[in-house]
């Protein structure tokens, strides 16, 4: 069978590109298989693999619980990691260029990391979410200190329909002097969703202008959802 990254390598990246720029996501169907997406939900309770449990409800964050990986990572997510990464570096330095930033990023997830370790960064921000009935996430951005990436990655290791219902993924779009915009998705067991972590470029008569987003997860009517998040940047704490 093929490894992961094998998998991710066979996508179609212009195609993945070209979402990016235009709305701020891109959705890559059939990545995991169901073993790999079990084996995940599986390890929840697993000893020595988390570094932190987070109780959404005590931190107004939504209703569910989640926890942050420690290093060193389970060699599948280290594979996503670092292969989507690499080619999601073109996208972000395109982004900086056309809105004017300075920020650059490297070629190598490594050398991502690096920045961040000189920043007092060095915690993973890797995490694992479970919702039951009820649960939900508010809308939110994932930036955790002064290097951060501008895209990020979820997992989906439930079946829709099958395992849950409700849960979908929403990522809402501020569109400058009018109404914000609400982008609703169900992905399927095996997708990974890549998407902007705060914003994205847009082109207007005038030239770039960013375009700020946010992402979060609606109520589940019932049964139970996990999702794993990859954020590329690591964190202070």
């Amino acid at each position: 069978m093929k490894t992961i990254a094998e998998r991710l390598q066979e996508k179609d990246w212009q195609q993945i590109a070209g979402n990016m720029h235009e709305q701020g996501y891109a959705l890559l169907d059939s990545v995991l298989t169901r073993n790999e997406c079990d084996e995940l939900i599986g390890a929840y309770n697993a000893d020595n693999t988390y570094r932190k449990t987070i109780s959404m409800e005590r931190y107004r964050f939504g209703a569910g619980e989640y926890k942050y990986f420690r290093y060193p990572l389970p060699d599948l997510i280290t594979q996503v990691r670092e292969t989507v990464y690499s080619y999601l570096a073109p996208i972000a330095n395109k982004w900086m260029e056309v809105l004017q930033i300075q920020q650059r990023y490297p070629n190598a997830h490594e050398d991502l990391k690096q920045l961040c370790r000189e920043k007092g960064q060095d915690k993973p921000t890797i995490l694992i979410l479970k919702y039951g009935a009820g649960g939900f996430n508010t809308l939110h951005q994932d930036l955790y200190g002064d290097v951060w990436f501008p895209m990020q990655a979820v997992l989906f290791l439930n079946e829709p329909g099958e395992d849950y219902a409700g849960g979908e993924f929403v990522l809402t779009e501020q569109i400058p002097r009018a109404q914000s915009k609400a982008n609703v998705l169900q992905p399927k067991r095996g997708d990974i969703l890549l998407f902007t972590t705060n914003f994205r470029p847009a082109k207007g008569s005038r030239g770039y202008y960013r375009v700020n987003m946010k992402h979060g997860v609606s109520p589940l009517h019932s049964g139970h959802r996990h999702t794993l998040g990859i954020i590329f940047h690591d964190a202070l704490s």
